[in-house]
């Protein structure tokens, strides 16, 4: 694994190492719709991953280079529920333990389900702690070894094997992209897919997604500098709520993006409604930040090929079905 910049050739070591470990999920696409909306929508479906989410991908591929001695110690990360549950996964496979730093706000069903995976669950307020610096302390007192959701190449190399998937997956369509949508918070899935296509397919233009009050990433891309969301907001798509780009994905998404979309959270309801009426899956609001972008016009697609990722499912189903309820009915529809 490279120190420096990450390249397809570590992405290719990690598929190679996931090979059996992970799925390959599913591209989708619905042909009569796209006819109607005179372009093409592929959804990586990545809801149908182990645990329910893409965070698996980078979770194993950096626990799995970690010495015997590193492995006694344990991994230590902060997460509001997906990266903690790829985590605890990969650290029972893997043979070693997990202590996961989550906000005490976070959906009960993903703490619960973190837990049953194994792992110690530490709780914070993350209206008034930050969650650095829990983890900071909490490493220090433990020697554990991090595993951050997005700031370590190992695991930006591991979420980057579904950037490569995408890749083959419309490759064997006989499509090439024009666009890919990358739902970002942290910004390392954005970034390995920006590297990804960049070496890949050059042509194909990747946006970050994000949801209003918490579009830290748009606003660092026009100011040239990571700039911090104001604390006390809110947004439904709680598994993107993070508070600033990190140090190690921004220069890169800096560099490579063609730049970032916002999304409204009834944008973001209308998009869970259509990927469950028309795709028939199950989609977290963080995670249909892509498709919302798509169905409220944020981006040109008539003529063109657009794919996104719908990067977890890990909703519980009363809050699933209030967000369906609650959705506008007049998205989706063509254009």
């Amino acid at each position: 694994m490279t120190k420096a910049p990450l390249c397809l050739e570590d992405v290719r070591d990690a598929a190679q190492a996931l090979s059996g470990i992970i799925n390959r999920t599913p591209l989708l696409q619905n042909p009569d719709l796209d006819a109607k909306r005179a372009g093409r929508l592929l959804i990586k479906a990545e809801c149908a991953q182990r645990t329910g989410a893409f965070k698996i991908r980078g979770a194993y591929n950096r626990i799995r280079q970690m010495s015997a001695s590193e492995k006694q110690r344990g991994v230590i990360t902060y997460s509001s529920g997906n990266h903690a549950q790829g985590v605890a996964l990969a650290s029972q496979l893997l043979g070693t333990s997990a202590l996961i730093v989550m906000p005490e706000d976070a959906a009960p069903a993903k703490i619960e389900c973190t837990r049953t995976l194994g792992a110690i669950i530490a709780t914070f307020d993350r209206g008034s702690e930050d969650s650095d610096e829990v983890v900071s302390r909490l490493r220090a007192e433990t020697g554990r070894i991090i595993v951050p959701p997005s700031g370590d190449w190992r695991v930006l190399a591991g979420a980057g094997t579904a950037a490569l998937e995408l890749f083959q997956q419309a490759q064997n369509m006989n499509t090439s992209l024009d666009a890919v949508l990358v739902p970002c918070g942290g910004g390392g899935l954005t970034a390995a897919t920006a590297i990804v296509m960049r070496a890949l397919s050059p042509k194909t233009q990747v946006f970050a997604v994000e949801p209003e009050l918490f579009d830290d990433t748009r606003r660092s891309l026009v100011a040239g500098k990571r700039v911090a969301n104001p604390k006390g907001q809110q947004t439904i798509c709680d598994a993107i709520m993070t508070p600033t780009p990190n140090s190690l994905t921004f220069p890169i998404n800096c560099k490579l993006l063609a730049g970032a979309l916002v999304v409204s959270d009834d944008e973001v309801r209308a998009a869970m409604l259509f990927a469950y009426d028309q795709f028939k899956i199950v989609v977290e609001p963080g995670a249909a930040v892509g498709i919302a972008a798509v169905l409220s016009g944020k981006l040109d697609t008539k003529g063109k090929t657009i794919a996104t990722f719908v990067t977890g499912g890990n909703i519980d189903p009363d809050r699933f079905c209030k967000a369906l309820k609650a959705a506008p009915r007049n998205q989706g529809k063509a254009n």
